[in-house]
């Protein structure tokens, strides 16, 4: 029998139940926005929903449809780029007489996003869609400890997903198939580690026991006898086991030895003006070439490799007489530090355990830093054991408050004796706070904004922003002892970090418009840092698979601290750091032209009115 405070209590969940699988309810325009163009930016959400359900549910608030999953045959691409081409239409109709800064803001990256997505179009990404640290082989085994897990329907709606994974795997191939005949295709060398992480998903141990299978992962808090487990276990073994077979098969057998020896993007079927196009796209830079990217890569790793020099001066390593010049002495210390055993954990527990510490610290710093900060927490986990081989050192997974599923900084604890301890504090502050974690958590909680603009990313903003976060260690704390960074060792490791992102900027571009060879870049990354050889392999490989993105940290890197050079100097005394920190970050991601003219604006409204011009 219910009592009174019990039946409120039931009543209260059974309506966040039905408002959870309502449909999607988009805010009200606000009195003083345009009304046109926020019932535009309804229109090109929910049709970005529409095509892609799984990947905007947070957004539109709409849970009912998670159990699709997203259509990536080629009809669906082509039907997709013409909705966009409408889209673009029907934007450039608008009347923009009367639009307020948040109008133009709106507009102006509704433009951009539709403009640059329309002309990548024509270089059909779709047709290569695996590599070692990306495809199906990589995201779908993870998407249960991606999707909200708190309710059963949310479990019901998860083995629906399952049971579309045989048919997501196959339009993949034959979207492989079409980008052989098209001369589409990816470097051999990327493809090296993919065969067996496709097994990983058909293994005879999942064979034996589909539940076992990383797609079991929702169900292993169930009792076995559970009906949904069952079906799930079913699903696996008969649909997702064999398709995975299929796909190990036809990378082996058709795909792989279809693909290019060559490894540069110019070399493909796209040529340069695909190479430049990414360059474009990852920077946010219209017409940039790889030319200039490649001589500001030269600069920057020439002014880093100085202050590096200087460091390591400050350390306890003394080089021997016969280290005579810059190079020699700097070739003998990173060799030290990847020999050293002081600088690496043994146990991977310990790894995690001192990320975990690191982030302790650097929390309470956020306060000196920023005058808002997000309400979703953050976690340190370990990254997949079957991504690690080919993985980067670490990654981010963003959260949502509202699913009640936390951010988490993903760390790499593979080969530890290539991850060196004196990178830790750099790392945390890149990918948790105040790097990704922050960015990304503020942009779910900005206000009076359409919810559209938390789809909108830029590699050069999130990427340039988490890799300037890195520096701010040195602001937390004792500035006269480089805060965080006291021990020379982990400002090395800093200057390493920052050095590893300018080098990306000489590679990547050699690599793809210069005829570098994949030792060749592998060589270079050695001689001018003190990345570790299994990383940069695996870095040149990034590269190789990814032609342009890798160049977006260090040009958006670059482009904020000159912001904040321009406001440190013309505004003096009245320059507040949090301030500046918090109009970065407010309008969430924004191509960086867009953010040169946000910040001079900023300017402008900052200075006494005696300055004001």
């Amino acid at each position: 029998m219910f009592k009174p405070l019990q039946i409120v209590v039931v009543a209260f969940v059974l309506t966040l139940c039905a408002l959870a699988w309502a449909e999607p309810t988009l805010p009200e325009c606000p009195p003083d926005r345009d009304r046109a163009l926020w019932s535009f930016m309804d229109r090109y959400l929910l049709e970005l929903y529409d095509n892609n359900p799984g990947g905007y549910y947070q957004i539109v608030g709409d849970e009912s449809r998670l159990g699709e999953l997203e259509d990536v045959s080629a009809p669906s691409q082509q039907i997709w780029n013409d909705a966009e081409q409408a889209l673009l239409e029907d934007l450039r109709k608008l009347d923009q007489s009367s639009y307020t800064e948040a109008d133009r803001t709106d507009f102006d990256l509704l433009q951009y996003r539709l403009m640059t997505s329309i002309a990548q179009s024509k270089y059909k990404a779709f047709q290569t869609p695996i590599s070692s640290i990306s495809g199906p082989q990589i995201w779908l085994p993870q998407m249960g400890s991606r999707l909200p897990m708190t309710t059963q329907k949310h479990r019901e709606m998860y083995v629906q997903r399952l049971r579309g994974v045989d048919v997501l795997i196959g339009d993949h191939m034959d979207n492989m198939r079409a980008g052989i005949q098209s001369g589409r295709v990816p470097p051999k060398v990327i493809l090296e580690s993919v065969v067996d992480q496709v097994l990983a998903q058909c293994s005879g141990e999942i064979r034996e026991d589909a539940s076992k299978s990383p797609f079991y992962e929702p169900f292993l808090s169930l009792d076995e006898s559970d009906p949904l487990g069952v079906e799930a276990r079913e699903i696996i073994a008969d649909r997702i086991v064999p398709v995975y077979t299929e796909l190990a098969l036809f990378m082996q057998n058709e795909y792989i030895p279809s693909c290019r020896d060559t490894i540069g993007a110019s070399d493909g079927a796209d040529g340069i003006d695909g190479y430049n196009a990414m360059l474009a796209y990852h920077t946010t830079i219209p017409m940039i070439q790889a030319e200039q990217v490649h001589e500001v890569g030269l600069h920057e790793v020439s002014r880093i490799k100085a202050e590096m020099m200087e460091v390591i001066a400050q350390t306890d390593w003394e080089p021997a007489d016969k280290f005579g010049s810059h190079d020699e002495i700097f070739s003998a210390f990173t060799q030290y530090l990847r020999s050293e055993p002081r600088f690496y954990h043994t146990d991977p527990d310990a790894l995690l355990e001192e990320y975990r510490a690191i982030a302790k610290r650097v929390d309470p710093g956020m306060v000196t830093l920023f005058r808002r900060l997000p309400r979703l927490s953050y976690g340190v986990k370990r990254l997949a054991e079957y991504q690690e081989d080919s993985a980067p050192t670490a990654y981010y997974y963003p959260g949502d408050m509202e699913s009640g599923v936390p951010g988490y900084f993903m760390a790499n604890c593979s080969k530890l004796d290539q991850r060196p301890r004196y990178e830790m504090i750099a790392l945390t502050m890149h990918e948790a706070v105040p790097g990704h974690h922050h960015q990304y958590s503020l942009i779910a909680e900005i206000e009076n904004q359409h919810p559209i603009r938390q789809t909108m990313g830029f590699t050069a903003f999130g990427e340039g922003w988490a890799l300037y976060a890195e520096s701010l260690g040195l602001e937390i704390g004792d500035r006269s002892t480089n805060g965080l960074y006291a021990d020379p060792y982990d400002n090395f490791g800093r200057l390493n970090m920052e050095m590893w992102r300018a080098l990306r900027l000489v590679v990547d571009t050699g690599i793809h418009a210069k005829g570098w060879s994949r030792q060749q870049a592998i060589d270079y990354m050695l001689e001018n840092s003190g990345l570790a050889p299994h990383n940069i392999e695996a870095e040149v490989d990034r590269y190789i698979g990814w032609p342009g993105q890798a160049t977006g940290y260090m040009i958006g890197q670059l482009a904020i601290r000159g912001l904040r050079a321009v406001a440190e100097r013309d505004l003096g005394e009245d320059f507040d750091l949090r301030s500046f920190h918090d109009e970065l970050l407010k309008n969430g991601s924004v191509p960086l032209p867009l953010l040169e003219l946000q910040i001079n604006r900023w300017i402008t409204n900052q200075r006494p009115i005696s300055q004001s011009p």
